[in-house]
């Protein structure tokens, strides 16, 4: 691997970094040789990915518990990122939730915690980081903007409309943000999960739904978080004339 292609130096900030493909990235992020600040609700378990991180990571580790549906305490995280890590550099808008259900019996409050947290707070964590980004690509550096959404945002699934469509709105921000940051050298990409296995869905409350994707899981050999994670890792280290704008990663059996 040559310097062009590895992590080193970069400061990445990820969302929903307590588990699944956002420790999962933040790992492999980690193990480049970026510096990392971790993000996400459950601080026990942010800084117990910290503790296992800074044991071998070339860069510094910085767990930040944060509501990322809570716009004012996002702003004070950021802050708190870039004054103790500098300039943000590379952000990996990650957290979700994924809760299906026919849509006659959803509950709807199920809707609205999925709005705020697939959309409203990946919208919220972009602007918060917006800044820095367009200075590291105002010095000639690679700035990234990293959104994880899903094949549910351009496939049909039945019993998961309202989260299709969190992850539709995502999938167009990111093109629209694409042709008003790229310009001005931000690298603005969406990579798209399909099938993997992660706590997504666990909470969910249709127990048919939830046995539907457990199933699923295993008919396709579903994916890992490191999958995803190995996915957004080598789209960030693309050489710096490079966007990976969208790139669907699915397991073979899923086709």
């Amino acid at each position: 691997m040559t310097d062009t292609w590895n992590l080193t130096h970069r400061v990445a900030v990820v969302t929903g970094a307590s588990s699944g493909i956002g420790a999962a990235t933040a790992r492999r992020l980690a193990a480049g040789g970026a510096s990392v600040a971790l993000l996400g609700r459950r601080e026990e378990r942010l800084r117990t990915l910290a503790d296992e991180l800074g044991r071998t990571a070339a860069g510094q580790i910085l767990p930040v518990a944060v509501d990322l549906t809570d716009s004012a305490a996002l702003s004070r995280a950021a802050a708190t990122v870039t004054g103790t890590l500098g300039t943000v550099d590379l952000v990996v808008a990650n957290a979700g939730v994924m809760l299906g259900a026919p849509f006659e019996r959803a509950a709807t409050d199920e809707w609205d915690r999925m709005i705020d947290i697939n959309l409203r707070g990946l919208l919220h964590t972009a602007r918060a980081f917006t800044e820095d980004l367009l200075s590291a690509a105002a010095r000639g550096g690679r700035a990234d903007l990293v959104h994880v959404g899903s094949v549910g945002g351009h496939l049909l699934f039945p019993d998961w409309s309202v989260y299709c469509a969190t992850k539709a709105a995502v999938a167009h921000l990111t093109r629209n943000l694409r042709a008003e940051l790229g310009p001005r050298g931000v690298r603005v990409k969406n990579i798209e999960p399909g099938v993997t296995t992660t706590e997504l869905g666990a909470d969910m409350r249709d127990v048919e739904t939830r046995a539907s994707l457990s199933r699923l899981r295993t008919d396709v050999n579903a994916l890992t978080a490191e999958d995803i994670a190995e996915a957004i890792a080598f789209a960030a280290a693309a050489p710096p004339n490079v966007n990976v704008a969208e790139m669907v990663v699915v397991p073979v059996g899923q086709g």
